[in-house]
């Protein structure tokens, strides 16, 4: 379990590019990003964030991830403690968000303390929180009792589900069930054939113009096979989503910001509110990467999203929790 319970990941919040995503404020990541006609620039800092215009007819949703509450270890020996500056952060928002998604790793090691302190921490949060397991919170001998016992009520299989807020679609995928990690055995992530089925009902009543939102703990694209930086059956996920005009996909685990624009479907990844990890190929292996003390407040956040219909511009904002 030691290599295991040191790889973890971040938050993210991008929306659809047949509406506007303004003013996506990370409260602890640290890019501003704006995406037009799918290439992004930058923009700033949360201080542009916090100075956007909200447009009244949009709606707002946050990303948290990778919190692992009770991680102590070098790298962040207070990862509950980060995690409530980030809640902060986000309860002292002018305009609080519709809704918050939690792209999981919750905890580092699934315990009923760590749950137990998790669910405190988020009970201060004002708006409703969906949440997502990671690899972390399904790390029990029974295999994500815990996790499904507290979070699955109302869930489909092992913990999938959509909702519809906002003229939004959001589809909750869940891979991190039956997961090696990728520096012991180079294999990725998967959905299985039970989800996927019903994934492709879920969408097939919907229409074309509608924007979808899909969030999962690990990446749905490969970005680094050789740690597992992947999900093997997103293919066939992402192929029935090829109708829609405007898909996002947003996950965790990785803890930093990699992004690509594959014909209809934008990619995000977001960073950790609790450590960040090595850029793919850059050490032997991921796992939590030891900054300076005054440095890591610079390297962890949060996101959130404006949508308005009728527009083109996704605009994404990454700040890090020392803004």
């Amino acid at each position: 379990m030691a290599d295991h319970n040191e790889r973890e990941l971040s938050s993210a919040v991008p929306m659809n590019r047949r509406g506007l995503l303004k003013c996506m404020a990370w409260a602890g990541t640290g890019v501003l990003w704006t995406v037009s006609g799918g290439v992004p620039r930058t923009l700033g800092l949360l201080e542009e964030a916090a100075a956007a215009e909200t447009p009244a007819s949009g709606f707002t949703f946050l990303q948290i991830s990778d919190s692992h509450v009770g991680f102590d270890k070098p790298a962040n020996p207070n990862a509950l403690g980060t995690f409530q500056e980030a809640i902060a952060k986000i309860n002292a928002m002018p305009t609080q968000p519709a809704f918050i998604v939690h792209t999981g790793d919750i905890t580092h090691l699934s315990k009923d303390k760590e749950f137990d302190d998790a669910d405190q921490a988020m009970k201060a949060l004002k708006p409703k929180v969906h949440v997502i397991p990671g690899e972390h919170d399904v790390a029990d001998a029974d295999n994500g009792k815990a996790y499904l016992d507290r979070y699955g009520k109302g869930t489909k299989g092992k913990g999938w589900y959509s909702f519809d807020d906002g003229g939004v679609h959001f589809i909750a995928l869940i891979n991190v069930f039956n997961f090696e990690p990728g520096f012991k055995s180079a294999g990725l992530a998967k959905l299985g054939d039970e989800q996927l089925e019903w994934m492709e009902k879920d969408v097939k009543g919907l229409s074309a113009s509608t924007p979808i939102v899909v969030f999962a703990h690990l990446p749905l694209w490969t970005i680094y096979q050789e740690w597992g930086w992947g999900t093997e059956d997103a293919p066939r996920a992402l192929g029935y989503l090829k109708r829609f005009g405007s898909v996002t996909v947003l996950n965790g685990h990785i803890h930093q910001i990699q992004q690509k624009v594959e014909g209809n479907v934008s990619f995000y990844t977001a960073r950790s509110t609790a450590f960040p990890q090595p850029e793919p190929g850059t050490a032997p292996s991921p796992g939590p990467m030891k900054v300076p003390a005054e440095q890591l407040h610079s390297v962890l956040g949060l996101r959130t999203v404006n949508y308005v219909r009728g527009k083109s511009p996704l605009a994404v904002v990454e700040t890090p929790l020392s803004a």
